[in-house]
């Protein structure tokens, strides 16, 4: 039996845009595990209640442009593309990424490339770009599963303790500062950060 003193805690709702970009699993040739990959680390990560809009195209910067502006305007407080950010003459995401910003946000990208070179010397070559589109953050992530979970939530020794930050951990306050909805993290996974004044009181 609950008790009725206690309040129930309400969360705000968020709406995640994910966005795959690749020709070949968006042709069929091979199946797609950047949309799966984000959805369960964010399930995991995110204690808010969430609606996913999934995306998968070709790489196409016209259609990966014109899907962010859709993915925003349907409401999208944060929006995450997996793949085409290398230097390939198909990876044109960060292409279309910055043509539809309002402003960037370069300190996501250089702390990915920081934490994938923990792992590759090729970790130069990748080209992930963050930038603000009215009231929503867009992140260019990694195309490999194991490297989004990295990017994101950063890298921990044996005993849980944090080596080296992931990004995850700026984006619920940078998104407070643009005025969308609360993001409450599972510290398990990766702990927001907000300085005190931004906390809200549960």
């Amino acid at each position: 039996m609950s008790d009725r003193s206690t309040p129930e805690v309400v969360r705000d709702a968020v709406r995640i845009g994910i966005v795959s970009v690749s020709d070949r699993a968006s042709s069929g040739v091979y199946e797609d595990k950047g949309q799966p990959a984000l959805k369960d680390w964010l399930t995991r990560a995110l204690k808010n209640p969430i609606t996913f809009e999934s995306r998968l195209i070709p790489d196409e910067q016209a259609v990966i442009s014109a899907t962010l502006i859709e993915l925003v305007d349907a409401g999208c407080s944060l929006v995450l593309t997996t793949g085409g950010t290398g230097p390939a003459l198909r990876d044109v995401t960060p292409e279309a990424t910055l043509a539809v910003a309002h402003r960037e946000m370069p300190g996501f990208g250089e702390q990915m490339r920081q934490i994938s070179l923990r792992f590759v010397p090729t970790a130069i070559l990748s080209r992930q770009v963050a930038v603000i589109r009215g009231n929503s953050l867009i992140l260019n992530l990694p195309g490999q599963p194991k490297a989004i979970a990295e990017t994101l939530e950063g890298l921990k020794d044996a005993d849980g303790a944090q080596l080296v930050p992931g990004i995850f951990a700026a984006v619920p306050y940078c998104i407070d500062l643009i005025g969308g909805p609360y993001f409450e993290t599972d510290d398990a996974v990766c702990k927001g950060f907000r300085p005190k004044s931004a906390v809200r009181a549960t």
